[in-house]
């Protein structure tokens, strides 16, 4: 059963993905109490602009569609290749840390530096995590 232990860092991008859209909702309440937005505006949100507080989570719950996509096709090509060994698993452990860092960054003080160090190291590993089953499943054949 060692080839289903991706799941688990595939488990803790979905904690992430889930937290940040606490956040989220959090921010979006906070928007409607503090008379930035009625509720409405959410409907088509057209018609007020989102404080920074609000912006941020927004954007990083959408972030976590994009980039993370690639993370969770590359843990499942490795499942079903059965590539899955310390070098994939480290990779992959190492790519959700470096978001989780980032989400702490982006959502916290946002100092763009660190937060770039941190999203350009979570797609060198997520680069590494492909490259190694491409190869591994090129070798095979």
């Amino acid at each position: 059963m060692s080839e289903l232990r991706l799941v688990y860092p595939m488990l803790a991008m979905v904690f992430l993905t889930f937290i940040v859209l606490i956040a989220l909702f959090r921010s979006r309440i906070r928007m409607v109490r503090e008379g930035h937005a009625t509720v409405s505006y959410f409907r088509t949100f057209q018609g007020s602009q989102e404080p920074d507080y609000a912006v941020k989570p927004a954007r990083h719950f959408a972030n976590l569609f994009e980039a993370p996509t690639l993370f969770y096709a590359g843990c499942l090509a490795a499942m079903l290749a059965g590539i899955t060994g310390w070098a994939v698993l480290s990779l992959a452990w190492g790519y959700v840390t470096a978001r989780y860092v980032h989400a702490y960054i982006h959502l916290g003080g946002n100092r763009v530096r660190y937060r770039l160090r941190a999203y350009f190291i979570g797609w060198l590993l997520l680069l590494g995590l492909w490259v190694y089953v491409a190869a591994a499943v090129a070798l095979r054949h």
